[in-house]
């Protein structure tokens, strides 16, 4: 069997009757140069142009290729657009259906063609780091024979999905988000050109807006999305794709939400305060209308991150590493997926108890260091490891906590001016409560006044 001579089917009858493909397919980038976005790896002499052998005097690049970067960005397509310009079958595999048997009988019909028909292959393979390591390891001795050009598309990082055998003989392009601009640019295209829509419609421009914050940076989706607003449009007899279309055709309204303007700030900072008031199903709908809106996930969760702290603290010492390791899963993981995280630390830290008690104690210590009040450091506390420091009295008197029982000992850390304040004073909310315990024995130990005992 050759599964080129199906390729080569399935692309006659689109030649012939273009109409009959969804416009995302009659979009794809039949060259380097119809790609949007990407544009450090496809200026003049850059990665991608080496790749298909611009500039070069030949196609002779790598025989493997390993493209990083978030869902949605056109990987595939990137992939799609080497094997045309370098006039190379096509086969697709994904790693999630996809087994050894499945690779090396590509591989046998790369052997094959190559034989035969003089015609080598260009061997995309998604998800890559959903192989095993074994399952990885089949690779490589069509990689280092040149029997494929493999091209595997990741979005995890690759130097922790992926063998290093493999790693060190693939050229790693990482790729970029989508930008608006990018997708604009895409569907002003597909608005125009006659293989898309050859200007039967055109769109308002709060339809545009809308239509590229639901795309959430995926070119499929904004293409998809905007072909069936234009079916809609047209059967109503109507030129214009109004926003109104928009929303009846992704079943989704359009959210007030201006992601330069007020409503950005305006309900980021409700979705802030609503965590702090520990109102939970508020806090999920002002998420909600940044996720809908095209919200950034990473500005959200570093505003999380901030509450944490901020309102938190000590009342829980989960949340900060709740909230990070959330800030953490939607740099790896994108919309939508991510959603799923920024609501789980939302809930976390919504539901957690509250104290303010970190914010005002940084905030009083900066207060007196803006008054002057810092004073020199006391000369037991200061830095004794260089010859001639005991001669100036530094690190002389110094008592090692270590060495006297329960860890704390009675001696002055604060410079004279801020000796006796207390910056940090502790909530008895949640686990906070401890900390309120022990902070004034503590305090009594280094006045010297207390009982010599363990730290609780």
């Amino acid at each position: 069997m050759e599964p080129d001579l199906f390729t080569a089917a399935a692309e006659d009858r689109q030649l012939k009757d273009p109409s009959s493909s969804p416009l995302a397919v009659r979009m794809r980038p039949r060259t380097l140069d119809e790609v949007v976005g990407q544009q450090h790896l496809l200026k003049p002499g850059a990665p991608l142009r080496r790749l298909v052998g611009e500039g070069s005097g030949g196609p002779a690049g790598p025989s493997s290729v390993i493209l990083w970067g978030p869902p949605g960005i056109g990987k595939t397509t990137l992939a799609y657009v080497v094997s045309l310009a370098t006039q190379k079958r096509f086969v697709e595999l994904s790693a999630i259906t996809a087994g050894v048997k499945e690779v090396r009988a590509v591989i046998d019909g790369a052997r094959r063609a190559s034989g035969g028909y003089g015609k080598e292959t260009v061997l995309f393979l998604d998800e890559i780091h959903r192989f095993s390591k074994a399952q990885q390891d089949s690779l490589l001795p069509a990689v280092e024979n040149r029997w494929v050009t493999l091209i595997a598309a990741t979005t995890e990082n690759p130097y922790f999905s992926i063998i290093s055998p493999l790693l060190s003989r693939s050229l790693l392009l990482t790729l970029e988000s989508l930008t608006d601009d990018d997708l604009r640019s895409l569907v002003h295209r597909a608005l125009t050109e006659e293989r898309g829509l050859g200007g039967a419609v055109t769109l308002a421009g709060d339809a545009e807006a809308h239509l590229l914050r639901i795309a959430g940076g995926d070119a499929r989706r904004a293409l998809t999305a905007l072909e069936a607003a234009a079916g809609a449009a047209l059967s109503k007899g109507e030129e214009e794709i109004t926003l109104e279309t928009v929303e009846e055709t992704v079943d989704r309204a359009a959210v007030k939400y201006d992601r330069d303007g007020d409503q950005h700030y305006d309900v980021a900072s409700a979705l802030i305060k609503s965590i702090r008031g520990s109102d939970v199903d508020a806090a999920l709908h002002y998420l909600a209308r940044m996720i809908e809106a095209g919200e950034d996930p990473r500005f959200i969760a570093r505003r999380l991150m901030i509450s944490a702290s901020e309102d938190i603290g000590l009342a829980d010492p989960t949340a900060l590493p709740t909230a990070v390791a959330a800030a953490q899963a939607v740099a790896m993981i994108g919309f939508p997926e991510a959603a799923l995280t920024l609501s789980h630390a939302t809930i976390a830290l919504a539901l957690a108890p509250k104290s303010n008690a970190a914010t005002n104690a940084i905030f009083a210590a900066q207060a007196d260091v803006r008054k002057g009040m810092a004073g020199p450091v006391p000369a037991h506390l200061r830095d004794g490891h260089y010859k001639g420091a005991a001669k100036l009295g530094h690190a002389q008197g110094y008592v090692y906590p270590h060495d006297v029982p329960g860890a704390i000992a009675a001696q002055q850390y604060a410079p004279d001016a801020v000796q006796g304040r207390h910056y940090y004073e502790p909530t008895r909310y949640g686990a906070e409560a401890r900390y309120a315990d022990v902070v004034e024995k503590v305090r009594e130990r280094l006045r010297g006044d207390g009982a010599s005992e363990p730290r609780s």
